[in-house]
């Protein structure tokens, strides 16, 4: 019997995205989704839930995905995720035991046309701690008027 590994998310970053390089120079971006659910409580009332989810992405193959999420993404921005489930262990420097659980990203595709992350601002994971804003700037060195059918990934 085969065993089967896979994570698909659609929410809205909780903050811009982190890009640090590893020690032999590969891209490492880490960034954070928020998605919504909604359960009935004992109360009968329907209630809305946030969970928050941390993603990983690293180059894979000739795309560089890291490079991709960190240029191309800001809080707030829609993206669908598909990736692996991963839970990482260690010790801490205070002697204490950690772990954490993270969605190795294959791919990441943007939702929202760029410059419009937040117009939606109802939709999946548009709940706490995934703050709708329209005026986060472009940075400075990326490109103009993208078109995202032109973006590489």
């Amino acid at each position: 019997m085969s065993n089967l590994n896979k994570a698909l998310l659609i929410g809205r970053l909780t903050k811009d995205p982190e890009m640090r390089y590893t020690p032999s120079g590969t891209a490492v971006t880490n960034f954070s989704i928020a998605t919504n659910r909604w359960s009935t409580g004992p109360d009968g009332e329907r209630k809305e839930f946030t969970d928050y989810h941390n993603i990983v992405a690293y180059p894979i193959g000739k795309r560089n995905l890291a490079e991709t999420v960190a240029q191309y993404t800001r809080k707030g921005a829609l993206v669908y995720v598909e990736g692996r489930i991963q839970t990482r262990s260690w010790e801490g420097q205070d002697g204490q035991k950690r772990r954490v659980t993270e969605i190795i990203a294959n791919d990441v595709q943007f939702l929202e046309p760029r410059g419009s992350a937040n117009a939606g601002g109802a939709g999946a994971g548009a709940g706490a701690g995934a703050a709708v804003r329209d005026d986060i700037p472009a940075p400075d060195d990326a490109p103009r008027d993208v078109d995202p059918d032109d973006i590489p990934f």
